[in-house]
Formats: C-alpha cells, sequence, structure tokens
C-alpha cells in the first residue's frame, strides 16, 4: 500500500500555544481513519495540514507524495477533498446545489466567469445522486437542513475523484435521522472499492461509520493511541483521553460511550 498522507514529529504552535506536540503519523492508501478526542486537542489542525491549508511549526508533513513547503499548494489541493463547517460558511446562500459541488472543480465557492465542460456538470449531478441530493439540485444551499449541507459540503469534496478525503465532524449538530442517514451513506462509501484514503474526525464514537478501520485518539496535541480501531477504541484509553471514566462497547460494527 502507498502512503498519502504522512507526518513526521510535527509540531504547531499558534500564538505560544502548543496546538500539536511531536506527531508522528501515516495514513495508507486503504485506510479509513477515525480521530476522536475533547475539545481543544487539536483534531482541527492536524486535517488542515493534511489538507495543505497551513504549515507545521516544525516536522515534515508529505501529502500524496509532496512535501509541504516544497510544492505548489494550487495544484496539491484539488487532490485533496476537504469538508467541513467553514467551507460551508464559504459558500453562497443563494448558490444552487448543484453549482455549489460543480465549483469544486476550481476550487472555488460561488460561480462567477469559471467555463465548465459537459463532463463536469454529469460528474456533478452523479455525485449528487451518490449523496441523495439530486433532488436538490437546483435549491439555494441556504434553504437546505442541515443534513442536507453536511451532505453537499462531502459531495463538493468528492467532486474531483480526490486521493485522499477528509471530514471535519460531518454529523455535528445533526438530528438522529440525519445523522443515521450520513453515517450509512459514509459506510457505503467506505466500503466501495474505488474510495480514497478517508480520515473522519469527531467528538463521539457513535458518529463511526462501519467500515472504518483505524482510529487515532488525540489529547492536549499529543497522541494517546493509534492504530486498529478495535485495538485504539477501549475503555481504559477513550477514559484517557476524554479524563472521564467511560465504558466504551460495540454492537453490529457501532460503538457507544457512556460514563462507568
Amino acid at each position: 500500500m502507498a502512503s498519502v498522507l504522512h507526518l513526521s514529529d510535527v509540531s504547531f504552535v499558534r500564538n505560544s500555544n502548543v496546538i500539536l506536540n511531536s506527531v508522528s503519523w501515516t495514513v495508507e492508501a486503504e485506510d479509513r481513519w477515525v480521530i476522536l478526542g475533547p475539545n481543544g486537542a487539536g483534531k482541527t489542525t492536524l486535517l488542515q495540514l493534511a489538507a495543505a491549508l497551513t504549515h507545521p511549526s516544525s516536522g515534515t508533513v508529505t501529502v500524496l507524495g509532496n512535501t509541504l513547503g516544497k510544492v505548489d499548494l494550487f495544484e496539491l489541493r484539488p487532490r485533496v477533498g476537504f469538508a467541513s463547517s467553514a467551507l460551508a460558511s464559504r459558500i453562497p446562500r443563494t448558490e444552487n446545489v448543484v453549482d455549489a459541488v460543480l465549483t469544486a472543480a476550481y476550487s472555488v465557492t460561488g460561480r462567477w466567469r469559471e467555463q465548465y465542460e459537459d463532463v463536469d456538470l454529469r460528474r456533478a449531478r452523479r455525485v449528487l445522486g451518490e449523496w441523495k441530493l439530486d433532488a436538490l439540485a437546483d435549491r439555494p444551499f441556504g434553504r437546505l437542513s442541515d443534513g442536507e449541507q453536511k451532505r453537499v459540503q462531502i459531495a463538493r469534496a468528492v467532486m474531483t475523484d480526490p486521493e485522499l478525503l477528509l471530514l471535519d465532524e460531518p454529523a455535528a449538530s445533526l438530528d438522529l435521522g440525519a445523522r443515521e442517514e450520513l453515517v450509512q451513506l459514509l459506510s457505503g462509501y467506505a466500503s466501495a472499492k474505488d474510495a480514497p484514503a478517508m480520515v473522519m474526525v469527531t467528538h463521539h464514537v457513535e458518529e463511526i461509520p462501519p467500515g472504518f478501520d483505524k482510529a487515532m485518539l488525540l489529547s492536549g496535541g499529543e497522541i494517546v493511541a493509534a492504530g486498529a480501531i478495535d485495538e485504539v477504541l477501549t475503555s481504559q484509553n477513550v477514559s484517557e483521553t476524554f479524563g472521564l471514566p467511560l465504558e466504551i462497547s460495540k454492537q453490529d460494527g457501532r460503538y457507544s460511550a457512556r460514563a462507568s
């Protein structure tokens, strides 16, 4: 398997605050990673490094064979799909859903004077169908529910056939029904043979889709545990990560947590 992401002794400091401290981590082409940790653990910063949206304070980040600081980021970024709530805030509320997805081809948010080929439009509509959004193609993005907006973000992220897909809390703020629908869709996508390497950040083990096989627990900018998901998501490891006695259980491929 080929490595699509490699962090070597990476630290990130902002305003004298250490966000990540000496993190080393590798993602292979067929990996499905989930990253969990409390607020302020450094999860989002880790994804931003993986998405080539920022540079480390020290250490080396290699994305798709390219070392940050030695690569044209405008050529690299379209090869990485990234879905986050921060992106959603940049999509014009009046933008039609199909255009919100289509503009990923140019790495912009909001149509202006770009010229798209028919193959781009067909691709966008096919992706909308895969994420159960085809009926909403002509609806303004700002009129969608939270769950629908989350799925549009993911559809946009996969529009360019990325080699690495990064999801920053894709189920955050969703109601139970919308969460379960998204978890089911993500599980199906993760199981597809042609799906890219995937990394998903979440706060809750209940949001982990079946099919994700690796896990990292992050706390205080440092890795508590990382590796095969069943070996990492133990009651002891998760309790240490969140600073609270927790009991982790698994049934039918889904995890749950409660205070012990």
